[in-house]
């Protein structure tokens, strides 16, 4: 009789979307093995890492042969593949279009701005050893501020969680997106009690997974704030 083989997921704990797809497969109790890629090692760009993924970017699902890249596919199949809890990709066919226009909206708006902060804040400076070029943080900052507002007014509303009442895909998507530039000490939802809120419904929702994966992160934050 064969064995089917474990889950594996090549992942950087830095990295946001693959933070959401560890505490997807960490809260749900799916068996999976973690592969560490460190990017910053380059180890995204070996030869074995470019035949797995050509695009050189992590997260990598592999499934019992089945390899799967983007967070977005990755996260929804394993809800599809894996005996999960509905809510976090439902069957119903109008509550799973909320959490895929939550996604497809997330790609050209949390996550790039978000991200820019955290590359023009950390990243950056951290590679090039320059100061931080702060009329271009400036600028990020309001564009983020900008989806912040549309997180309020579009798809938070009167509802809990961004998709409906109850957690989603969609969620950890977007948290693990804005907990990003808390790598420089930065909390962008500071001023936000109402996505402060929904910040913490999604962490009860998951509990320890989420400070499990973002352990990488805290401990930037607090190296970073050492050296102050």
């Amino acid at each position: 009789m064969s064995t089917r083989r474990l889950v594996e997921v090549h992942l950087d704990l830095l990295s946001q979307p693959c933070r959401a797809i560890h505490i997807l497969l960490g809260c749900n109790g799916i068996p999976h093995t973690v592969r560490p890629v460190a990017l910053r090692k380059g180890e995204h760009q070996t030869p074995d890492f470019t035949k797995l993924n050509p695009m050189q970017k992590v997260p990598v699902l592999e499934d019992n042969g089945f390899v799967l890249t983007e967070s977005d596919a990755i996260m929804k199949y394993l809800c599809t593949r894996h005996n999960v809890p509905e809510h976090w990709y439902p069957r119903q066919t109008e509550r799973r279009a909320r959490v895929d226009e939550y996604t497809a909206w997330h790609h050209t708006n949390t996550r790039p701005h978000a991200a820019k902060v955290f590359l023009l804040e950390v990243l950056i400076p951290l590679r090039t050893g320059s100061a931080v070029d702060e009329e271009r943080l400036f600028r990020a900052l309001s564009e983020l501020e900008d989806t912040l507002d549309r997180l309020e007014s579009m798809f938070l509303r009167r509802q809990p969680f961004l998709c409906g009442d109850d957690v989603s895909v969609a969620d950890l998507l977007a948290v693990c997106e804005l907990m990003q530039p808390l790598g420089a000490g930065r909390d962008v939802l500071q001023r936000r009690p109402q996505l402060q809120r929904w910040r913490s419904r999604v962490q009860s929702a998951v509990g320890d997974a989420f400070d499990q994966a973002h352990a990488v992160l805290y401990a930037l934050r607090d190296r970073r704030a050492a050296k102050l």
